[in-house]
């Protein structure tokens, strides 16, 4: 290894010099710049003034009479960042060149890498030429050519290029990638970080499938570049043929655009823009849309697509702000011309049945955390009175918790706050085939403020009994301005105010006992707990809005208040029995369980009293003793998983309620049956017993194919409710699937609706979709 001072000697020339001398490893001494600064934009090589050139060779030859430099065996430059792998390397002091030859390496400060077989450029890297060169990028694409050359200082010339992406490659050399693009001629500009490639087509398979005189792309380097994306592609049978032109505008570096022009055979012409602002702690996006509707009598009479026969439009926004590592705030918000533009016109992101508009400002600390949002729903739909919309309330909420830090009486006590308001324009009232009416939301207006403190502690008594306490005291105030439900049979307060109270007395025994055998661990625990309250303040009175859904199974056995929401409250005294077990093997088989019953022991049974929505009816625990629920799982290391729940009537041990699911995760097939079955509940609005199963299944063959595939069988309907089938090709730089989803509904055996989805993308080049790629199931 060896090194020279420019200040005399050129720096290869000092290097080859120096190591011809020696033949020996040598430190490596600074070196004075020899080029010019130059703006690193450009190809030419931008080399540190103080740069070290580090030299290794089996030989060195130094020929007086030629002035050339000869380095042979196992060549090794390193150089300002820069990299040389050669057989053998020959400086001419005279023309400032450097020729390699033999299974050459070039690695640039970018982590890029090109190979040849023979190089000349010069001796600043800035310029030169390369036979059979080969160029791999840090981002895994490749690009070969019969021969390049670099000029202007600024420009890299390949002829007769081929150009692909390969990621497999990193890792299987021998991999082929089903695509690529061959060239003519490719100039890269390094002044404008551009790619021209002239005389170019289009490869997949080794076939041509389209071809192009010249066209112009960014280069690896760039991320962000104004010009034109992928076409997209559409096809509905209102809207009918779309064809999107998308165009990305690079406003500044923390800035950017998307105009996205469609236009459809049947409506006309779309336009959608999406702007993006991105800040030091967060993100804003602005979004609009509008189209000038050519053909409303293609749409069904009397909607609002109908009806709207002119110009339809949204716009949106959204935005995330980090505030601190605490604290975040945002929203999502969506206005349009009329209902069911979003929807009709396939608007990306807003094009749901429901758009939830929303504001939020979210805390999460150590022991507390805050979090404060409100809502509006956009119901889209073709109803011209929008009367889903009416029906859906405008909400805020306040939810607080906060857990003391010091321990009080030697316990936990935690507080908990919410608060809900409300209000609607129409009330949302249904009656069951049995003739039940449900309210689940009352025209008017409603403010609800709860708090609730909770304190508890665990105490291990000798044996291994454990113990917990519990204390527990809750208070609500209701501001009232509701419409009263007509017809609705339980008592319904009729005041503009009202106020209720929980207070808790609660004891949790555990006696968790551990067998271990040679080849397994049992850990056994039979768990009781009772809870000691008075009965439930204006039982099934007051307005029920975040409540309303409600099973019981083994998963909330044990919970202390049963119902999903702060609207209602579990009142009378209960008592939970249950034993759960854990099981684990050697041979990596894993066994859970839990079973149980509840007890209703004196008071109100909150369940069993009337509701706006019924939520408790034939829930299995309206009577004094709940139904049995338990939960069974066994994981084994073949991949195979089992879990099955279910809830038996108390007296005759009938099944109300079944989810049991079998999985199968191997190296390249999975899948996944579940069964449901719902015994009816006819006041909850359930009539019948309702069961169906659900299959769906992948399987990989042939490296990088899969085919997969789901069914839903409504079984007490004798009906394919859902089926879809897809076959899909991933190998990370070639990504196409293509779906067919058909869906049917109960009342009739013929297919409703049915969907084609496709999927074509290219990594670097671009992603074309044609609707949905994925299956309902996976």
């Amino acid at each position: 290894m060896a090194a020279g001072d420019r200040k005399k000697n050129r720096w290869l020339k000092a290097a080859l010099l120096a190591g011809a001398a020696t033949c020996a490893l040598m430190p490596a001494f600074s070196l004075p710049a020899y080029a010019q600064a130059v703006d690193s934009s450009t190809l030419q090589p931008n080399i540190p003034e103080d740069s070290k050139l580090l030299l290794a060779a089996n030989e060195l030859v130094y020929n007086n009479d030629n002035e050339t430099v000869v380095a042979r065996g196992a060549v090794q430059i390193d150089y300002g960042g820069y990299k040389l792998v050669a057989r053998e390397v020959v400086y001419d002091q005279k023309t400032g060149r450097l020729k390699a030859r033999g299974n050459i390496e070039f690695i640039e400060p970018t982590g890029n890498r090109i190979y040849g077989d023979e190089m000349d450029m010069s001796d600043d890297f800035a310029n030169g030429f390369i036979n059979a060169l080969r160029i791999e990028t840090t981002d895994l694409t490749k690009l070969a050519a019969t021969s390049g050359e670099r000029v202007n200082d600024e420009e890299m010339i390949l002829n007769h290029a081929v150009y692909t992406a390969c990621t497999p490659c990193a890792t299987d050399p021998t991999h082929r990638g089903i695509w690529e693009v061959k060239a003519e001629r490719v100039v890269q500009n390094g002044r404008t970080k551009t790619i021209r490639l002239e005389r170019a087509r289009f490869e997949m398979f080794g076939k041509p499938i389209a071809y192009i005189p010249v066209i112009e792309v960014p280069d690896h380097t760039v991320k962000r570049k104004t010009g034109f994306l992928f076409p997209q592609f559409s096809m509905t049978q209102k809207l009918g043929f779309g064809v999107t032109a998308p165009y990305y505008i690079a406003i500044a570096p923390d800035m950017d655009a998307t105009l996205s022009p469609t236009v459809l055979t049947n409506q006309g012409f779309l336009m959608e823009g999406e702007f993006r602002k991105r800040f030091h702690n967060g993100q804003v996006t602005l979004r609009a849309a509008g189209i000038r509707q050519m053909n409303a009598e293609d749409f069904t009479d009397h909607t609002s697509d109908w009806e709207e026969d002119g110009f339809r439009g949204m716009v949106a926004s959204t935005g995330h702000f980090q505030i601190n590592p605490r604290w975040t705030f945002g929203w999502q918000v969506m206005a349009q011309s009329d209902n069911n533009f979003s929807r009709t016109y396939e608007i990306k992101g807003f094009a749901g049945s429901t758009n939830v508009n929303q504001g939020y400002l979210s805390g999460l600390g150590r022991r507390n955390s805050f979090d404060l949002r409100a809502f509006y729903f956009d119901v889209q739909d073709a109803d011209p009175e929008d009367k889903a919309e009416r029906q859906q309330a405008i909400a805020q909420t306040l939810d607080h918790e906060y857990i003391v830090p010091q321990p009080v009486l030697g316990g936990e006590l935690s507080v908990t706050t919410n608060i809900t308001n409300t209000d609607r324009d129409l009330p949302d009232t249904y009656t069951t085939v049995y003739g039940v009416d449900r309210f689940r939301g009352l025209e008017g207006g409603m403010t609800r403020l709860t708090s609730e403190l909770e304190w508890k502690r665990q105490f291990i008594v000798p044996g291994g009994l454990v113990l917990t306490p519990l204390l527990a005291a809750r208070g609500d105030v209701h501001r009232l301005d509701m419409r009263p439900p007509v017809g609705y049979a339980g008592s319904f307060v009729p005041d503009d105010s009202a106020t209720r109270s929980m207070l808790t007395a609660g004891l949790e025994a555990r006696y968790p006992v551990l067998v271990t055998t040679d080849y397994s661990t049992h850990l056994f625990e039979p768990m009781a707990q009772i809870y000691a309250r008075p009965d439930e303040d204006h039982a099934g009175g007051l307005p029920n809005e975040d409540a309303q859904s409600f099973v019981f199974d083994a998963t909330n056995l044990f919970e202390r208040d049963k119902f999903s929401g702060f609207d209602r409250i579990e009142g009378g005294t209960r008592a939970n029995l249950g034993l759960r077990y854990t099981g684990t093997f050697d041979n990596g088989v894993l066994l859970r369980s839990i079973v149980g019953q509840s007890f209703h022991l004196g008071g109100v049974n909150s369940f069993a009293t009337s509701d706006l929505v019924n939520a408790g009816s034939d829930s299995g625990l309206e009577t004094d003793a709940s139904d049995y629920v338990g939960m069974t799982g066994i994981d084994l290391p073949n991949g195979i998983s089992f879990t099955t729940s279910a809830r038996l009537d108390k007296d005759d041990l009938s099944l109300r309620r079944n989810d049991t699911s079998l999985r199968f995760n191997g190296d390249s097939f999975e899948t996944e049956i579940i069964y449901t079955r719902i015994g009816a509940q006819p006041r909850y609005g359930l009539a019948d017993t309702s069961s169906e199963i659900q299959g769906a299944a992948a399987l990989k063959f042939h490296d990088y194919w899969s085919v997969f595939g789901s069914v839903t069988y409504d079984i007490g309907n004798h009906i394919v409710s859902r089926n879809g089938v897809g076959l899909s090709y991933d190998d990370r730089d070639t990504v196409f699937s293509i779906v067919y989803e058909q869906t049917r509904d109960k009342s009739s055996s013929q297919a409703n609706d049915w969907s084609i989805g496709a999927r074509l993308m290219f990594r670097t080049l671009g992603d074309i979709q044609i609707g949905e790629t994925t299956l309902t199931g996976f």
